[in-house]
């Protein structure tokens, strides 16, 4: 088969990085503090109002010649919320390339809400550059997430996937398109914060959490930041165990 499905997006996700520790910034306190007596359950809220889709499967055998077969894991994030409604579809410069319902367990007729085998059909030569569109629909969400990228195609790849592909549906959702990954310790360190392993962290607009990010070992801990708009602020917050205590960050974040 002629696609590199499998490093959908990596280039994207990579690009998405923000270091955030310019060195012109000094480290004088920049926060309030607020008591509390538990620790706050910060979570996105990833409903939105999309329409189900109308896509609709062919009779793709007497159109294409090639197919190949995609295993797609739906990640973590929106495992919570699958349901045998839900619908993964793979386009090809705007055509429908592929459709399926998630997996059925084999022996047991039961279906694996996580998983898809979606069977993905094209005519290219393996030597040209296509729009790759993987799309997935949430009824529980009503929420339609893409993942899109431009793929050049190479006919001496390996034919097939031999493992899951487990997309980062939530960097493509329709709800929060603007994304940013930043540095939760440099910031914090920054606004005068001595972040500890264990801690939370949070990203707000108004009462909206746009993010959240557990402190792991020192200086590795990612924050990403989902955006609505592109400029929005973002305000930080800390939430420190320990000392029951709740930082909120003077200066924001722009998306």
């Amino acid at each position: 088969m002629y696609m590199k499905t499998k490093y959908l997006l990596f280039g994207l996700l990579a690009a998405l990085v923000c270091a955030c520790n310019d060195s012109n910034d000094s480290n004088s306190a920049s926060y309030t503090e607020t008591k509390l007596s538990e620790a706050p359950e910060w979570q996105i809220d990833w409903t939105n109002n999309q329409e189900r889709p109308n896509w609709t499967e062919q009779d793709f055998s007497s159109i294409y010649e090639n197919w190949t077969i995609l295993k797609v894991q739906i990640e973590d994030e929106l495992q919570p919320y699958v349901s045998d409604g839900d619908m993964m579809a793979l386009f090809i410069n705007g055509e429908l390339r592929g459709l399926a319902s998630p997996a059925v367990i084999a022996g047991g007729g039961e279906s694996s809400n996580i998983k898809y085998l979606l069977k993905v059909w094209g005519n290219e030569s393996g030597s040209e550059t296509v729009n790759m569109s993987l799309r997935y629909y949430n009824q529980t969400l009503k929420h339609i997430f893409t993942l899109s990228d431009n793929i050049s195609l190479d006919s001496d790849e390996i034919i097939g996937i031999d493992e899951d592909y487990i997309p980062a549906f939530t960097m493509g959702s329709a709800k929060y398109p603007m994304v940013k990954m930043v540095s939760a310790e440099s910031l914090l360190t920054k606004a005068g914060i001595t972040p500890f392993v264990g801690n939370i962290v949070g990203a707000f607009v108004g009462n909206e959490c746009r993010g959240t990010a557990v402190i792991s070992s020192p200086g590795s801990t990612l924050l990403i930041l989902y955006g609505r708009t592109d400029g929005e602020s973002v305000t930080l917050k800390y939430y420190d165990v320990e000392r029951g205590v709740l930082y909120t960050l003077a200066d924001p974040v722009k998306l």
